[in-house]
This record gives structure tokens, C-alpha cells and sequence, in this order.
């Protein structure tokens, strides 16, 4: 109970802050109102996550918001014993010693993993996450899950933010693709990476955009950089998904006489040629063998732990040829796989039909896509290339379709932004002028 009352009450805080904060309070289309139910049911959702890994998926061991929220405890307990100890962790310098590995990280259950041949084990910045939110948590977990829920809408309203100048009069739908998604909503709310990943993911596409237009700010850069950086600890793979795209869409608007899909044959050719490269640039680092070596060891946990949802995929050898192979597989499995191999359970069964809709919706919104040239095609494209090259990555190395699930989650949002940067809304509410209410403002 003191735990719930604690958490209602940095809630009710958040709200009245969001309220004085103006990248909150003045969203085109997006009233404070609104805004702050979603909150609410972000802090909700995040609660289902947590009765559900406390009385369904009663292995406190194996839960992800969990495991991490245990291990901070001895992170934490650091800072009245050796502050300077605490702090070195919970920043990441000085600590990878032998004194800092008997002292604290072997105590810990998820610092040091089996399965881990990743450039950064990304366990460590949610393990950090939780320590710092202990100083004003007390402890009590339900207030983690309000400060996590309260980063991933701030992500979220950055990522509202970047698009909501290119589909004016579509606000509604805007807000449903960014904030409501079902699976996204569930799965960004809890004390888990997905939430620290929105905060990341979301801001570093507000900045990116706004610089592009040419608001360029020292908080601005600060604010990019500091969520570069946290997307680089959390989810590296998100971060170069990105990166192209973003690239790719600031090239074109600085030569819009340019072909766009010439403009990506370059950018992307020179990322391929930079992955290709780094054996020889960074002796030690192969991308191709650390995202082949990826899928064999989350093979080999599954194998070990045991997951109703595994779905053997073809081996992925450490060579360009190979990955192109399964590139169609990889793409099947993101995009499909929790309709196809749906898991067992009441989470499986709502990814399923979240996947009929978002399918349905897709195909919708291309039979009434706009006839003429699209005036939003070099943003259409960089999109459409994100959400390819994330999903491949995904499928490349996720075997078990209920962390496809989870992980796919950063394409969601910007798939249906697509589609309504494609869809023709005119012809669209000609044809069902019942929708009109609802998906615009």
C-alpha cells in the first residue's frame, strides 16, 4: 500500500509538472487533457505488466522488470556504504575492476550473462536505470513504474511532435499510431528496456527533425546527443537502423531536384560498405559475426530455458551472402510471425489480432493512397527503409516469436506514420466518411 500511494503521488506530480512544461502543454492537435489520460494509462499498462510477471509468469528470476529492479538493489546499496563506488557504476567509469566484480557485480544475477557476445550487454544501462530511480523510489517498485512510463510518453510527444507537421488535420490518427497501440502501449510502459528505448528513440527523432528544419539549439544538440548515446547502451541496432534514414531524409531536403531512391543507393551502399569495412577499421569488431553470433546464442537461452513460442530459424553464417538469403524470412518473421506463430495465451492472442489490424490498415491506406506525386515521398522512403532494415535485424536474430513482439515495437509506430503519410484521406472518408470523427481533428 505505501508502495501504490507513493506512485499516485509522483503521478499526480508528473501531471502537474506536465502542465507547466511546454513541450507538453502546446502540442498542435494534442490537448494537455489527452495527454495526460494517456499518461494515466501508461502508468496502468505498466502495472498489467507487472501483475502479470507477479501472479501468470511467477519466475521472478527470469522477469525482465524483475531481474534487473533485484540486481539494482546492490548497485544501490553502495551509495551509504561507498558513494563514490555508486557513482562510478551508475556512470560506467572506473568500475570494470576486480574490486567493483567480487564486491558488487557477483552478487548480482544478470551483470554477467551466459549467452552474450553483444558489443555491450544492455542489462547493465537498465540495471543503472533502476538504481537511480531508487534514490526517490525508496525502493517500492510501482514508483519505477511510473517514472518509466512518464520517459516513454516523453519519447513518445517528441516522436508526435516530429510528424505532426506533415499530416495536419490527421491528428487523431497520429495519436493512435504514436500512443495507442496496443503492443506498444503494453510493452513501453513497464520497467523494462522498451520504455527507456521510446525515451531514446523518440527524442533523438524530434531533434534530428528539428535541426533538419533549422532550429538548431545547444540544448537541442545536448538533448541528441545524451539519447544517442542511450540508444547506443540500450539498443544499439535501433540506433543504426536509424541513423541511414535520418541521413538519407536530411540529403534530400537539402537537394530535393535529387532522385530519392538514387540518394538511398548512396547512403546505404556506403552503410553497407562501413559494416563490411569494420573488421579492418576496428580490429575485433565484425558486425556480420556479432549479429550471426546474436541469433546462436539467443538460440542456445531458449534451448536452456525452455519458451513456448521458439521458432527454429535458418543459421546465419558471418557472411553477407547469407544474410541476404534469410532477408526474406527476416522479414516474414518481424512482420508475420505473431499472426503465423502466435503464442500461446492472452498476450499472444492480442499480438495476433493487433498484426490482422496493422495489416488491414496498411492495405487500406494503399488502396486510397494518394494518386498524384506524394509530397511527402522523401520522407515516405526514409521511413519505408527504417522499418525494413530494423525488421531484418529483428528477424535475423529473434527466434522466439514473444520477443519479436516486444522487440518490434520501435517499427510499429513509424509503419502506420507511413501509411498515413501515404493514404489519400479525402478518397479514404469518401468511401467510409464514418471514420472521419475519429481519425480526424
Amino acid at each position: 500500500m505505501p508502495g501504490i500511494l507513493l506512485a499516485i503521488g509522483y503521478t499526480a506530480l508528473l501531471l502537474w509538472c506536465m502542465r507547466r512544461i511546454p513541450f507538453f502543454a502546446r502540442i498542435p492537435g494534442l490537448p494537455m487533457r489527452w495527454l495526460g489520460g494517456i499518461l494515466i494509462l501508461k502508468v496502468l499498462a505498466g502495472t498489467a505488466v507487472w501483475a502479470i510477471y507477479t501472479w501468470v509468469y511467477t519466475d521472478r528470476s527470469t522477469a525482465d522488470i524483475f531481474k534487473y529492479f533485484d540486481d539494482s538493489a546492490v548497485m544501490f546499496d553502495a551509495l551509504r556504504e561507498r558513494p563514490l563506488d555508486y557513482f562510478r557504476m551508475v556512470l560506467g567509469v572506473g568500475n570494470d575492476t576486480t574490486w567493483f566484480t567480487e564486491r558488487y557485480y557477483m552478487s548480482m544475477n544478470n551483470w554477467f550473462r551466459q549467452f552474450e557476445s553483444n558489443l555491450y550487454n544492455d542489462a547493465h544501462t537498465i540495471i543503472r536505470f533502476n538504481a537511480v530511480v531508487r534514490i526517490i523510489s525508496f525502493g517500492e517498485f510501482h514508483v519505477h513504474t511510473v517514472i518509466a512510463a512518464f520517459l516513454s510518453l516523453t519519447g513518445m510527444v517528441g516522436m508526435y511532435r516530429a510528424f505532426v507537421g506533415f499530416l495536419k488535420g490527421r491528428e487523431r490518427a497520429l495519436i493512435i499510431a504514436v500512443f495507442l497501440l496496443p503492443s506498444v502501449l503494453f510493452w513501453a510502459s513497464g520497467v523494462i528496456k522498451e520504455s527507456l528505448l521510446f525515451f531514446g528513440l523518440g527524442m533523438v527523432v524530434h531533434q534530428v527533425m528539428r535541426m533538419i528544419g533549422g532550429r538548431i539549439t545547444p540544448l537541442g544538440i545536448a538533448v541528441l546527443v545524451l539519447c544517442a548515446v542511450l540508444l547506443f547502451f540500450l539498443k544499439f541496432y535501433v540506433l543504426l537502423s536509424l541513423v541511414p534514414a535520418l541521413v538519407l531524409y536530411a540529403w534530400c531536403r537539402r537537394r530535393p531536384k535529387y532522385d530519392p531512391w538514387a540518394l538511398a543507393l548512396v547512403v546505404y551502399g556506403c552503410a553497407l560498405l562501413l559494416v563490411l569495412s569494420t573488421p579492418y577499421l576496428i580490429p575485433g569488431l565484425d558486425i556480420l559475426q556479432v549479429v550471426a553470433a546474436k541469433q546462436q546464442d539467443f538460440i542456445g537461452l531458449v534451448r536452456e530455458m525452455g519458451s513456448g513460442s521458439f521458432v527454429m530459424p535458418p543459421r546465419l553464417e558471418p557472411d553477407l551472402l547469407s544474410f541476404v538469403k534469410l532477408a526474406p524470412y527476416a522479414l516474414y518473421i518481424t512482420l508475420l510471425g505473431p499472426l503465423v506463430h502466435a503464442t500461446p495465451g492472452l498476450l499472444g492472442m492480442f499480438a495476433a489480432v493487433e498484426n490482422v489490424g496493422l495489416l488491414l490498415f496498411l492495405v487500406v491506406c494503399s488502396i486510397h493512397r494518394q494518386r498524384a506525386r506524394n509530397h511527402h515521398r522523401d520522407l515516405l522512403l526514409a521511413l519505408f527503409l527504417y522499418v525494413i532494415l530494423l525488421s531484418l535485424v529483428i528477424g535475423w536474430t529473434s527466434p522466439v516469436m514473444g520477443a519479436v513482439v516486444r522487440y518490434r515495437t520501435p517499427v510499429l509506430p513509424f509503419l502506420m506514420i507511413w501509411g498515413l503519410l501515404l493514404v489519400d484521406t479525402e478518397r479514404l472518408f469518401a468511401r467510409w466518411p464514418r471514420l472521419r470523427p475519429y481519425l480526424s481533428a
